[in-house]
């Protein structure tokens, strides 16, 4: 198997050219399908243009990737898998333990992922000592989205402590307006999960409930209490919520509609495709008690298994552009993630982007920085789909906190 590093890759490009060869093509299966995950593939397109490889787009719809993993299990009991796969966390190290990645070493070491990359992703994207994933870059889900002008109007400082979160929502409420936008879907339910996890216990908490998996963490006073915070905040959800796409709720509060979101910083992509600006238009800040911890999770590229000596070349190609800091900066300007190598200056981010990056860099240094639970960064698919159903089950009223407590614990020790 042969990969490309930058310089040959672009003259094997001119080759192709000069000979009228037809250029390898990528198929891409991904999610990423609202206006500005649209935007911000189209960078990685264009790249790929540019160097004489086609793009053959796969996209199903769906913000969690759930829909997606499950035509890619279809695509590969079939024996037809796409080359490139967009995937998260734990389904990255499920693929690999079943044999079906392709080995990406050589193009990491010629171009030295190993250094730039933070440990933390690279637990995620190697399998036995092996690169089998490009992370594209860090997200984290403890993001508060804000409508500035609504919290000028109603005379509301940015909260910094949960209780004063509280007072503006009532604010917002009692003004007639939407207080905070969210759409029903389970992995939205866990996203506001996350940061309210972190806000109540901190990064101990989180990681000995979470990703240990203790019992006497996940049925604790303090779990009681996540679930209680989660039902305040049910109460300023409006009545239409069932069922919304995130990005229609992130729309909301971009149009003054809504005050606040709590959502990764994907969010952050519809705000500037939007032409809002962070710190005039919006304003971003941790869910209040989080500050100091980031849950993330990463978007990557997983190249699957393939015999035919272009394509190859072609994933080779596909996984080294993803990695270069050019690209990596361009690219997370726009989707409003950060990079996942540690070495692409902040130049070109705007005022939110650049605190994400320095909030990120703070937390890995302190050892806060934990994975998403609701993103697959904290357990494997099944032990997510169990905390899912029981968070929405919750949220949707059909438990109190105390019984969601209870019901956690079983469903998690059932899921191992």
């Amino acid at each position: 198997m042969r990969y490309f590093g930058k310089k040959s890759m672009i003259a094997a490009a001119l080759m192709a050219t000069t000979s009228m060869a037809q250029a390898a093509d990528v198929e891409v299966l991904h999610w990423w399908t609202s206006g500005g995950e649209a935007a911000a593939l189209n960078v990685l397109k264009e790249d790929l243009s540019g160097q004489g490889i086609g793009w053959n787009d796969m996209p199903v719809a769906g913000g969690g990737g759930e829909s997606a993993m499950t035509v890619l299990r279809a695509r590969v009991t079939a024996g037809d898998p796409p080359t490139a796969v967009q995937m998260l966390g734990f389904d990255i190290l499920d693929w690999a333990e079943e044999g079906a990645l392709a080995d990406l070493n050589a193009v990491a070491a010629e171009e030295g992922w190993d250094a730039v990359v933070p440990a933390a992703l690279q637990a995620f994207a190697k399998h036995d000592g092996k690169w089998i994933s490009a992370p594209v870059n860090v997200h984290s889900t403890n993001w508060v989205w804000a409508n500035k002008a609504i919290l000028d109007e109603l005379g509301i400082a940015q909260p910094g402590s949960w209780d004063e979160f509280v007072a503006a929502l009532d604010a917002v409420k009692a003004s007639g307006k939407t207080a905070l936008a969210h759409g029903g879907q389970a992995w939205q339910d866990a996203t506001i999960f996350d940061g309210i996890v972190l806000s109540v216990g901190g990064v101990d908490f989180y990681r000995k409930a979470f990703i240990d998996l203790d019992s006497e963490a996940l049925g604790s006073d303090q779990m009681v209490e996540v679930f209680n915070r989660m039902a305040t905040l049910r109460g300023y959800v409006d009545d239409n919520f069932s069922g919304r796409d995130w990005n229609l709720a992130s729309a909301m509060v971009i149009n003054g509609e809504a005050a606040f979101q709590i959502m990764g910083d994907w969010a952050k992509g519809e705000f500037l495709n939007a032409g809002k600006t962070p710190g005039e238009d919006f304003l971003c800040f941790r869910v209040p008690g989080s500050a100091g911890a980031v849950s993330f999770n990463s978007d990557q590229f997983a190249m699957f298994g393939v015999s035919d000596k272009d394509a190859m070349s072609a994933q080779g190609a596909m996984a080294a552009s993803i990695m270069s800091p050019s690209f990596q900066s361009a690219f997370n300007v726009v989707k409003g993630s950060v990079p996942a190598r540690t070495d692409v200056p902040n130049d070109d981010f705007d005022a939110c982007g650049k605190q994400g990056m320095a909030e990120l860099a703070a937390a890995a240094e302190a050892d806060t920085l934990v994975g998403s639970i609701a993103h697959g960064h904290a357990n494997r698919a099944s032990v997510k789909n169990a905390i899912y159903d029981v968070v929405t089950a919750h949220f949707n009223g059909e438990y109190d906190a105390e019984t969601a407590a209870e019901e956690l614990v079983t469903a998690v020790e059932i899921a191992q």
